[in-house]
């Protein structure tokens, strides 16, 4: 049978024009964390430059992840239905926008104001990013791929915290907006003219299964499951990403770059290696073990959970940083597999929307990650928090256990049988 050209699941591109799909979608995505994660290394000098206190920067994370989470559903749904391509550079135009307006703030409501608006730019670039690379590789080698890909979050969040620490050390947290949102401005037009080139399902071949997209995801119990998993798991990242660096500032009395250093690099680039590796692992395991990338995200959580735990209560910089690593490792299992694995028991028409629906639930719950840091900073502390997120870890994992004894197999049968009655 004739595979359809037309069809959403059509036949992956080249081997040279996939990688350089991925390098571009791996670029903006770096551009993308690096304009989300700068502000958090500079809250020592917000808190002193915009008058603001532990609460007020706790919502910074949380008004941006709130306002994203419900921009992500909606992106897509739209993913599914328009152009893909031009979502995303639209996305990239007006988070850089919002990051060079950043730098304009007087007070601290204009700044939760720019994260809303950052809210709704970048809802807009993740779930047709990822659908576009998975697109681009069949399913033996998909988790490689996206996992590639997920290695822009990586090396985003380490150069925008550290870069944001930096700036901000030498009284110019305004001007590190100012670059990063220009740079953002310029990419767009080498970035839209690649795109331009890329294959992708003409809206009409998929607006007959519109009103289908979001009843067969709700059929599928390893997905609802899953809307649940995701959100556990993200709690825990970031709260690091949003509390860390101040914690190391405050525990260890380091300055704001070295704070960012030590709270982004080593856990992020254990989380490189763990990405790249749970990718090929899962790849790899695949073709024997239909359940792989469950399995591996099961690891990640059960083997981050002791991580987590040590990050808030080691008593030296040195078992801190171990901690990290280790947390780093074992997440990129789960951070390689989860978009992989959620394409292996949803349709090919609602790729997109699936991965809209676990960032609005990831959001939600990571928004009041970030809130509840500054909420608890000074009575709970991030340390029990952390203690706290890592028993929620166990509990994830021995559910997805569960999700995999009780529901993949039905799950995964009923996707490949919708495959065949498409064709």
């Amino acid at each position: 049978m004739k595979p359809d050209p037309q069809r959403s699941d059509a036949p992956p591109q080249t081997g040279t024009s996939a990688m350089l799909l991925v390098a571009f979608m791996w670029f903006a995505y770096f551009l993308n964390y690096c304009d989300r994660q700068a502000v958090f290394s500079m809250f020592p000098a917000l808190r002193t430059g915009l008058q603001m206190s532990d609460q007020q920067l706790g919502l910074v994370g949380a008004v941006f992840l709130w306002v994203y989470a419900f921009g992500c559903p909606v992106s897509g749904y739209l993913g599914d239905r328009f152009s893909k391509r031009l979502l995303v550079v639209l996305s990239l135009v007006v988070w850089s926008v919002v990051t060079i307006g950043t730098g304009l703030v007087a007070s601290g409501a204009a700044l939760l104001a720019m994260r809303a608006a950052m809210g709704v730019s970048e809802s807009l670039y993740m779930s047709s990013a990822v659908a576009l690379t998975a697109a681009a590789y069949p399913a033996a080698r998909r988790s490689r791929a996206v996992s590639v890909l997920m290695t822009g979050q990586i090396a985003g969040t380490v150069a925008g915290s550290w870069f944001g620490g930096w700036m901000a050390d030498r009284g110019q947290w305004r001007v590190a907006f100012f670059v990063l949102g220009v740079v953002g401005v310029l990419y767009a037009l080498p970035y839209f003219t690649f795109l331009r080139l890329v294959e992708e399902p003409p809206a009409e071949a998929v607006s007959a299964t519109s009103g289908l997209t979001f009843s067969a995801l709700l059929k599928s119990g390893t997905f609802l499951l899953l809307c649940l998993v995701f959100p556990v798991f993200v709690f825990g990242i970031w709260l690091l990403y949003g509390w860390l660096p101040v914690f190391l500032h405050d525990k260890f009395h380091l300055n704001q770059a070295d704070a960012a250093f030590n709270a982004t690099v080593f856990l992020q680039t254990a989380t490189f290696a763990g990405v790249i590796g749970g990718g090929m692992i899962a790849d790899a395991l695949y073709q024997r073990v239909k359940t792989a990338r469950f399995w591996l995200m099961v690891c990640g959580l059960v083997l981050s959970a002791p991580c987590i735990h040590a990050l808030g209560n080691s008593d030296t910089l040195l078992v801190t940083r171990i901690a990290a690593t280790g947390f780093g490792l074992f997440s990129g299992l789960f951070i390689a597999n989860i978009f992989p694995a959620t394409f292996d028991i949803v349709p090919s028409s609602a790729r997109a929307t699936a991965v809209g629906m676990l960032n609005f639930f990831g959001a939600i719950t990571s928004g009041f990650a970030t809130l509840f840091g500054g909420l608890w900073k000074q009575t709970l502390g991030i340390d029990r928090l952390l203690s706290f997120t890592a028993m929620a870890y166990i509990v994830a994992g021995a559910a997805l256990v569960l999700g995999i004894r009780t529901l993949f197999r039905r799950d995964l049968a009923s996707n490949l049988n919708l495959r065949v009655e498409e064709e």
